[in-house]
């Protein structure tokens, strides 16, 4: 496809994009009418939404258009797997200037739909706009399958926490890409197009789970959200804790301890789980702490000692684009 967004004009974009994309079974409507129609079974629906704005959450020099939609479809999929459901549909907002390349945006709902394939939805619908600046907004929608929500709130003293998914790998992607690096490509391509374990998080709920998480904006970050929220402390050890030899070897090179991607790092989008410590779990779990009494306000420590180390804050020092 030749010419720029502008030349297509709206409806000539959303026809092209529309063009390339897949249904499921859940969606009765998909785009063309005023609103799209996605089956619940369940009679509740997962709602979560995001947004990545260029500059701040990618680069084009960084990632290809296609790279991008994948990576805004898992963020906000990997949320609704978080909760325990299952994902099913996705909106899309999307502001692009118009000298933009059609190509552009023809790639992302390209990366928007495969990744939507991987997670078993698809998307229905959404809205595209004139602006200055690249910005993808994502609303994803999913089905609880008569299970119960895993919230933030459920963690309780005496439970196991466990992970399953990449730790620290989309961080130590990005302090390769920010040295002007493209290798080792598995971690450039974790932090281009995170791969969240999104069946883990339904399964989990069906394990008996009793809080629950993504690892969007760092691992002691995330788990802080659930002490708080259940009034709890959370101790991690390092040593269950496992760093890749590659990993290692990045951190030689730029003179970063891995642990602090692992424990800092942001956007694998793990999934990250309490449980009853009697409760028998698959071998994709890996357990790596447990759930205390709370000593003085609920925190997250590592080996017994508060970790200081902040994760990902959109509106603090770190969210600074990439």
């Amino acid at each position: 496809m030749k010419g720029t967004v502008g030349e297509l004009g709206e409806f000539g974009l959303i026809r092209e994009l529309t063009s390339r994309l897949t249904s499921t079974p859940a969606v009765r409507i998909g785009p063309g009418d005023d609103a799209a129609v996605v089956t619940a079974p369940d009679r509740r629906v997962v709602a979560s939404t995001d947004i990545l704005l260029e500059g701040r959450h990618f680069r084009r020099d960084w990632s290809t258009a296609y790279d991008v939609g994948r990576k805004a479809a898992a963020q906000n999929l990997a949320d609704i797997a978080a909760m325990g459901a299952v994902p099913t549909a996705i909106l899309l907002g999307l502001v692009v200037p118009a000298e933009l390349p059609a190509t552009w945006a023809t790639e992302l709902m390209d990366g928007l739909r495969d990744e939507c394939q991987v997670a078993g939805a698809a998307v229905v619908g959404g809205d595209v706009v004139r602006g200055d600046t690249i910005t993808v907004a994502i609303t994803a929608l999913g089905d609880l399958r008569n299970q119960e929500p895993v919230t933030r709130a459920g963690a309780q003293p005496g439970d196991v926490v466990a992970v399953t998914g990449w730790l620290g790998w989309s961080a130590a992607g990005h302090a390769v890409l920010t040295r002007g690096f493209r290798s080792p490509r598995a971690f450039v391509e974790a932090h281009r197009r995170p791969e969240p374990p999104y069946h883990a998080g339904p399964a989990a709920a069906g394990l008996g789970a009793t809080a629950m998480t993504d690892v969007s904006d760092g691992l002691v970050a995330d788990l802080g959200h659930i002490a708080e929220a259940s009034k709890v402390r959370i101790d991690l050890r390092s040593a269950s804790i496992d760093i890749p030899s590659q990993m290692s070897d990045i951190g030689t090179a730029v003179g970063v301890d891995p642990m602090q991607w692992v424990l800092n790092g942001g956007e694998d989008h793990a999934i990250v789980a309490t449980f009853p410590p009697d409760v028998k779990l698959p071998a994709r779990w890996k357990v790596i702490g447990e759930v205390l009494n709370p000593s003085a306000l609920p925190q997250v420590t590592v080996d017994g000692a508060p970790w200081a180390k902040a994760g990902w804050d959109h509106f603090g020092d770190n969210g600074d684009a990439e």
